[in-house]
């Protein structure tokens, strides 16, 4: 198997290719409610030399109250823990976990915004693997110091005030795939603030996903986001979400759909809601 594999992977393609040396799989399996479920779930049980990565821990830096519930980390030590995972340029890595890739395409998108291509996000997740190939492990993989990870470049993310910037020019479009109830400012449970960057467009993240928990065709998925974007150029679409989690779903679908180049708002609505001199919109799409 020669194809490098850069937004999703069937279970079948990664039960041929997961004893490779040049192959590394990721469990981001996490639950928001529950910090411990990952680590737990590891522990009882993953995918053959699999290592872990906490979304708190590893995957996102210290919110200070200001900058989003789950900030970017800090590249250094992320290119650190990627390492100790023994990633290096040449690497095939995939990610996974239990809740319809939000978490691994979180993964996915961290390794882009460094440079990484050969990443993908396992579709289906641990439910397709245990459907088609069924073999565990429940013994830790130690860390290793070689091959070093180094970072190639960190870019394709927007801040707070490049979104109100665009926004007021008019050359943006910005996404945000949380539920139609919270962006509505419904039923907001999360963050201290209900509602929606005004001029912000909804695109639910689950509905990238069949009933199967698989992501739906390219076809399917183009068609349904151009609904949503118009004829925006590709590089003009900015998702959101609440922490900058599940609008990497968003992108990492575009992607697999063919419309590649959209950028991430990390901050997302954790981090707009905090200053209250941002604008808040209620209500749906327009309002």
């Amino acid at each position: 198997m020669s194809a490098d594999f850069t937004t999703l992977i069937a279970a079948s393609d990664l039960a041929r290719a997961i004893e490779r040396p040049d192959w590394r799989v990721i469990d981001c399996r996490h639950d928001l409610a529950d910090p411990d479920h990952g680590r737990l779930a590891y522990a009882d049980g993953h995918l053959p030399g699999a290592h872990f990565l906490h979304l708190d821990d590893d995957l996102s830096s210290r919110p200070t109250g200001h900058n989003g519930r789950h900030p970017l980390p800090v590249p250094n030590a992320l290119a650190l823990r990627l390492g100790a995972c023994g990633i290096d340029a040449g690497t095939q890595v995939v990610a996974y976990d239990d809740s319809g890739g939000i978490f691994a395409a979180r993964l996915w998108w961290l390794m882009r915004w460094l440079g990484h291509r050969r990443v993908a996000v396992l579709d289906g997740g641990f439910r397709a693997w245990c459907a088609t190939a069924g073999k565990l492990s429940t013994l830790p993989v130690p860390p290793t110091t070689e091959p070093r990870f180094e970072i190639a470049t960190a870019g394709g993310h927007f801040a707070a005030d490049d979104v109100a910037a665009g926004l007021a020019r008019g050359d943006i479009v910005l996404l945000d795939a949380r539920s139609p109830d919270r962006f509505r400012g419904e039923n907001e449970t999360l963050d201290p603030v209900a509602g929606h960057v005004p001029g912000a467009r909804n695109r639910f993240f689950r509905d990238n996903l069949d009933r199967d928990g698989c992501f739906k065709p390219p076809g399917t998925l183009a068609l349904e986001f151009r609904r949503v974007i118009g004829d925006a150029q590709p590089g003009r679409v900015v998702h959101m979400c609440g922490s900058g989690v599940t609008a990497c779903h968003n992108l990492l679908a575009m992607e697999a759909a063919g419309i590649h180049g959209s950028k991430l708002y990390a901050g997302s609505w954790s981090e707009w809601c905090s200053a209250p001199e941002r604008p808040v919109a209620v209500g749906p799409d327009g309002d």
